[in-house]
């Protein structure tokens, strides 16, 4: 076990390429730019179903 922790951190100081800072702060940016917009699109669906299944519940049901 303690040689395949060795090996895999060699591997990974060896092997891996890695983005320099600049185009990891980029991508960054992106996603958390993505994760608000897709946030915000399941929030409007949520308050949308939510607004219609009130008014269902209000109207048809009359509860």
């Amino acid at each position: 076990m303690v040689t395949y922790i060795k090996e895999s951190l060699e591997e990974l100081k060896n092997n891996v390429t890695w983005l320099n800072r600049e185009h990891a702060s980029n991508y960054m940016v992106v996603v958390a730019v993505f994760s608000i917009l897709f946030a915000l699109a399941i929030w409007g669906v949520d308050e949308l179903f939510n607004f219609l299944i009130q008014l269902y519940f209000d109207n048809v049901i009359g509860g």
